[in-house]
Formats: structure tokens, C-alpha cells, sequence
């Protein structure tokens, strides 16, 4: 298709029929389906109208409807899931690189929906950040209903985008549209079934876009005050602070930012988790300064072997917020194929958490035809040793490679390898990952071979374990059978994953054999059967009191889950496993109850039940993690938000409520009320804190 240089501005009402800014603007038409009838027309036209001017992108789109009283709208806040909602979503790869690019989109209320994608979106074939929800920019949407269906106007500014040299350009471009009552997805440039709009390396193209060298610079301060009393706090405490971000582009494509004193007040707080395991949970970064170009540094095995993970810096072992004084960051794109990404933090040290600290994270990739690239990172953390209780050299370095090859259309083999260096370790440090899939339109196969020594420690990266090998595979069938009872897809499947020590001595094996059946109403159920090895060499806690011995256990499980379709006003996802463990009986249930009025109010209602029957003293106990949402969305501008946690297990109830009045991207007013409550033997105090926070965006060359 063609972008169109306009004569004058769109008014951005969501009115795009009979806006003169759109004449002589011809439209992108055609789309098709991915489901529930994969390769045919949409059921209903859409037409998407791309101009620009000098200082602006604009995207309008026609959405119709047939049955305008059909249209389903489930949420206003921003970056809410656009999957259970009637949504529209652009795609735009502006190097043209096929691997990387931003995505905006929008639903009949008008939300502001963007996120980065990086290597079209599977963060390497090891997931991670390759699709950042996080990642914000500054623009503007509006939407609305009428009588021919529903219809949207976008205004991106050039400043939120990143594209390459040249006055005349060709970006990579695709648009999603979902029609949700028929649980619809269709597509402007077609895709098969297993794909996504982050299929950047088969989007369509968009011609004549004129877009002007940037000269981008934004500056963000913020002003902060804080009120807290309770917990380890004799009398009340007050707090106010200043910082500010700096984002300033080099180039189109390579952005320099700078932040002092940093502060995060206005993240949602984390989620608790039971562990009733021996291994370290993991939590997700949050935090808007780390979340950009994250997926960038990505090298390592998501969730479980990581080589990079920011909340090591600023955050303690235990949640303790580390104060930070400031860093830089160095990330993009340098000619039409190499990324870069540089690092810089320093934090201050805290007495009994963490020394001060100095990090430094340098990552280069260079992406090859086909999916492909190849890479290397390095992690550096330097500390001021106050933590030690003699002179020692407080440090810890982290070396890696990584590399990706695309064979055909449907395989990518990755591998990484690491290293680590830390004073008095010098056992075997090492670390890697082999991992193959296949991902065609009827199977998804996947195979990974995995090493992590004893001694390997990236202290400002992650690992859930270490001193194993594990062995992974999958084989999955994709199956759409022809208009039988409303069955929309089968995914009958079968998995196994094992943990060896370098001894031979198995730690863990799984085999998981499921079945999944999706109707086209929305509705799910998966079926599994499960077995489980946990070979353990040392006693561990499962709970307060009540420890597991050291042994070998195999134990067999059923598992069933159901998903309600998610766009009903009232919906439900349940997950139930019932069989052995750890020598005696588990029953786990998880339910997850939504309720929505309009696209306004959302609550929800979640809970992990796990009762446990074991043959060692004090093992007949059960326990118990229950959150509860709420959510109203006074405008998709104008947001409050609760979120109220109990756990039974260490007898915590925790609230966190938020208001936010949003300016541009995720900058305005921030009000924060946390609250903690222990009741258990040794507990802390009741503590409360009360923040109010106000960010707001400059752009200096406006």
C-alpha cells in the first residue's frame, strides 16, 4: 500500500468518513482469516487509510459491522488485552529489517494499546522480552461507534518511532482486526494459523513514507512525595525527591537515555507467589526505565537461566526497594542490521541488603537473512565491598554468545553459551543451551539440550538452579476439524522435561500428555496426565514445620483446566491437579473468576488451594494464596486500581490501590496507597505508605 502526504491534519475524533484530512487517501483492504476459517475473506470489510505530515504518522480505520449492536467492548484501561475485545492493530517495522518493530492498536473505547517487539516477538527461541506490553509511547487514538460499525484515528508522532535513513522510505506494515463474537482474527497481509501479527518477516509493505531526521529530545521530571508509618518505622516518615529521565536520538534508529535518581512508585506492586518447592520463584520486571529495548539483552533460557535481569539492579533479595543514582542507557540500531545496547546503573549501598554498585551490560547483535543472528553480551557488577566483612574484591562478570539460524519457514535452532567470573568460584562456571523447533501449521516440535555448572553465578542475571543438564521435548499436532459440534482446534500433545545432576543423579523428570480442545464460542478444555520424579539430596521446608526428606519420589497426576470464553460479561478459567506427591497426596485448584460491567469496571478473583497429605510429622496442611482486582476506568486516561493479596502461608495481607490521571505515554499523576499486615509469630508491625507522584514530558525541539 501507499502513505499519502496530507494537506492538512485529520481531526482525531475516531470520525473517519468525512474528515477532509483523509481525502484523497486511498485505503488497504483485502483482509483474511487466520480463524476460525483460515484463508477466507473477512466476514466484514475494513479499510485502513495511512497519511502523514511533517511531524506525525496518521493511521485511520474503518471497521465494519453489519450488527453495530454486536460490537463487543471488554476494557478502556491502557495496554489492556486487545484479544477479547472487538480491536484493530498496526504493525510497523520501520527499518525494514523483518525482525523488529512496534505495534499500536486500539477497541471501539478508544484505548491506547503499544508494545515493542523484538525478534518477532519470541524474545530468541527461548521466549523472554521479545514482545514488551511495557514498553510505552506518546501518541493519541479515538474511536467510535456508528451505525456502519466502528472506526479510529491515530496520531503516532515520528519522535515514537524508529526507521532508518533517506527522504522516501518502505516500512514493513500489517493490521489485525479481531470481530470477537465470532472469536475472529483476520489479517491484512495473510498469515497462516500458527502465526501472529508479530510475524514481522511476512508483513506487507507501505510505500512513500517521507518521515523527517529526528532531532528528538525529552526530558521527564518528576516530583515525589512519600508518608509512611508502621512496619520497622517507630514514627511516621516522610519523604520528597526529585529525578528526572532524559531521551535524546542520536539517530532514527539509536536512542541515548539518561535517569537520576530514579524512582518507581508508580509500578503496580508484585504478585505474591507460593513456593512450595525448592527452587527460586521468578518475578517480572516491571519497571518502565529497564523495560524499553529490553528484549535486546535478552540472552539464556526465559524464566530459568538468564544472563541479564534488571531487577537485580535497584531491588533486593527479599523486594527491598535499592536506591538508584542514576544510568545510562545506549540502545538500537546501528546501519540496517546490527543492534547495540549499552548499560549503565549505579545504586547506593543499604545496610544489610546490598553493597553500592556499579553495572555495566554491553550487548551487540547482528541479524542475518532469514530469522537469523548472531551475538554477544557482557554483564559486569562492581561493588563498594561494604557488605564484606574483610577486603575482598567485590565482583562478578558475565560473558555469553548467542546465535539464531532460520532454516525454510518453519525452523529456528538458537543456542547460547555463557561464563561467569567470582572470586573463590572456579569450579565449572560454564553454561549452555542447544534448542530446535518447528513450527508449521499442523505440528509444533521442540527439542533443547541444556548445561549449567555448579560454580556458574551471574549474579545480575537469574537462575531458578544450577550444578544440572536437562533434556526437553515436545510434540504437538494442531488439528481443525471440519465444523464438528463447534470445535474450533484440537492440540493433543505430549512433553517431557529432565533435570540431571553432572553425578547422573536425576533431580526432576516430567511427562506431561495433554489434550486441547478450543470450541469456536471461546470456550477451552485441556485434559492432561502427568508424571513426576523429584529426586531430592537434601531436606528442604516445604512449608513452616514441615520438612521433606531426602529421597526419590515418582508420583502419577491428573490435570484438567476450563477457559469460559473471555469476553463474556462473566468468565471463569479453573485448573485442577489431583495425585502424588512427594511420597503422600496433592490437591491443587486455581480458580480465576472475572466480572466486567461494560468496559469500564473489571474485577477479578483468583486463588491457589493446595492441600497436601504427607507421611512426615506435621504433613497433613494446606495453604492457601487469594487475590482480588478491581479496576474502573473513568476514561482510558483515568484509571483506579486495587489489588488486594492474602497468604495463608505466611499470614500476609497485603493492599496496593492506585490512581493515575495519564498525560503522555505512562507520565501524569500517581497516587499510591500500600499497605502490608503480618500476623504471624515474629511479625512486623501494621505499615502503610502513602505516595503521590507527578511526571510530565518535554519535548525540547517542539
Amino acid at each position: 500500500m501507499s502513505a499519502f502526504a496530507l494537506a492538512t491534519a485529520p481531526k482525531i475524533d475516531g470520525m473517519v468518513a468525512g474528515d477532509r484530512g483523509w481525502e484523497g487517501v486511498v485505503s488497504a483492504s483485502g483482509f483474511r482469516q487466520v480463524r476460525p476459517d483460515e484463508g477466507l475473506p473477512a466476514t466484514q470489510k475494513t479499510e485502513v487509510f495511512i497519511g502523514y505530515l511533517d511531524e506525525s504518522l496518521y493511521i485511520g480505520v474503518i471497521a465494519y459491522d453489519d450488527t453495530p449492536a454486536g460490537i463487543i467492548v471488554t476494557d478502556s484501561r491502557r495496554d489492556s488485552s486487545l484479544d477479547d475485545t472487538d480491536s484493530f492493530r498496526v504493525l510497523i517495522d520501520g527499518l525494514l529489517d523483518r525482525q523488529n518493530g512496534f505495534v499500536f492498536g486500539t477497541n471501539p473505547a478508544g484505548v491506547e494499546f503499544d508494545a515493542q517487539v523484538v525478534r518477532e516477538g519470541a524474545g530468541g527461541a527461548f521466549g523472554g522480552g521479545g514482545f514488551n506490553l511495557n514498553w510505552d509511547a506518546s501518541w493519541s487514538v479515538s474511536a467510535t461507534v456508528s451505525a456502519i460499525g466502528w472506526s479510529a484515528e491515530m496520531q503516532i508522532p515520528f519522535k515514537s518511532l524508529r526507521y532508518g535513513k533517506g527522504k522516501e522510505q518502505v516500512w514493513g506494515i500489517n493490521f489485525q482486526r479481531n470481530i470477537r463474537r465470532n472469536n475472529e482474527v483476520v489479517y491484512w497481509a495473510p498469515l497462516s494459523r500458527q502465526h501472529n501479527l508479530n510475524r514481522i518477516s511476512e508483513a506487507g509493505t507501505v510505500t512513500g513514507v517521507m518521515p523527517p531526521a529526528q532531532t528528538n529530545l525529552l526530558f521527564t521530571p518528576y516530583v515525589l512525595a512519600m508518608a509512611k508509618r508502621g512496619g520497622d518505622l517507630v514514627e511516621t516518615d516522610t519523604e520528597q525527591e526529585l529525578g528526572f529521565d532524559v531521551k535524546y536520538s542520536l539517530t532514527p534508529s539509536l536512542t541515548l537515555d539518561a535517569t537520576y535518581n530514579t524512582d518507581f512508585a508508580q509500578v503496580e506492586a508484585d504478585e505474591q507467589q507460593l513456593n512450595l518447592d525448592r527452587f527460586d520463584l521468578f518475578l517480572p520486571e516491571k519497571r518502565t526505565f529497564f523495560l524499553e529495548n529490553s528484549g535486546q539483552f535478552d540472552v539464556g533460557n526465559g524464566e530459568e537461566a538468564e544472563l541479564f535481569f534488571s531487577r537485580r539492579i535497584g531491588i533486593g533479595e527479599a523486594g527491598q526497594q535499592i536506591p538508584i543514582d542514576g544510568g545510562l542507557r545506549l540502545s538500537g540500531k546501528v546501519g540496517s542490521s546490527t543492534n547495540v545496547g549499552f548499560l549503565y546503573m549505579q545504586s547506593e549501598a543499604v545496610a544489610d541488603v546490598a553493597p553500592g554498585n556499579r553495572f555495566i551490560v554491553a550487548r551487540v547483535n547482528q541479524e542475518l537473512p532469514n530469522r537469523s543472528s548472531i551475538g554477544a553480551i557482557f554483564v559486569d557488577r562492581n561493588g563498594d565491598g561494604s557488605h564484606l566483612a574483610a577486603e575482598s574484591d567485590d565482583s562478578n562478570r558475565t560473558y555469553g554468545i548467542d546465535g539464531r539460524l532460520g532454516i525454510g519457514e518453519n525452523t529456528i535452532v538458537s543456542a547460547w553459551a555463557a561464563k561467569t567470573e567470582t572470586p573463590g568460584l572456579d569450579g565449572k562456571d560454564h553454561a549452555f543451551s542447544l534448542k530446535a523447533d518447528f513450527d508449521s501449521t499442523r505440528w509444533f516440535n521442540s527439542f533443547q539440550y541444556a548445561e549449567v555448572g555448579d560454580d556458574f553465578n551471574p549474579e545480575v542475571g537469574f537462575l531458578t538452579r544450577k550444578d544440572y543438564r536437562k533434556v526437553t521435548g515436545l510434540l504437538l499436532r494442531r488439528i481443525r476439524p471440519d465444523d464438528f459440534m463447534g470445535l474450533l482446534e484440537m492440540r493433543p500433545h505430549v512433553s517431557y522435561t529432565g533435570f540431571w545432576d553432572f553425578s547422573g543423579f536425576q533431580q526432576t523428570g516430567f511427562l506431561h500428555m495433554d489434550s486441547h480442545f478450543e470450541w469456536r464460542s471461546g470456550l477451552e478444555i485441556h485434559t492432561g496426565y502427568n508424571v513426576r520424579l523429584d529426586g531430592i539430596k537434601e531436606p528442604f521446608d516445604i512449608v513452616k514445620g514441615v520438612t521433606v526428606p531426602a529421597d526419590t519420589y515418582q508420583h502419577s497426576e491428573g490435570q484438567l483446566v476450563l477457559i469460559t470464553n473471555q469476553s463474556a460479561p462473566l468468565s471463569l478459567n479453573l485448573r485442577t491437579v489431583i495425585g502424588g506427591r512427594f511420597g503422600g497426596h496433592r490437591i491443587n485448584i486455581e480458580p480465576t473468576i472475572n466480572y466486567r460491567i461494560g468496559e469500564k469496571f473489571r474485577s477479578s478473583l483468583s486463588a491457589s488451594y493446595n492441600d497436601f497429605d504427607l507421611p512426615v510429622p506435621g504433613g497433613d496442611f494446606s495453604v492457601m494464596l487469594a487475590r482480588f482486582r478491581l479496576a474502573y476506568s473513568f476514561t482510558p486516561k483515568i484509571l483506579l486500581q486495587a489489588l488486594f493479596q492474602y497468604n495463608d502461608n505466611d499470614d500476609v495481607f497485603g493492599t496496593n490501590l492506585r490512581f493515575s490521571w495519564l498525560r503522555s505515554a505512562n507520565t501524569g499523576l500517581f497516587v499510591v496507597y500500600n499497605e502490608f499486615d503480618e500476623r504471624g509469630i515474629g511479625a512486623r508491625p501494621k505499615g502503610r505508605e502513602l505516595i503521590i507522584k507527578y511526571s510530565y514530558i518535554f519535548d525540547v525541539f517542539q
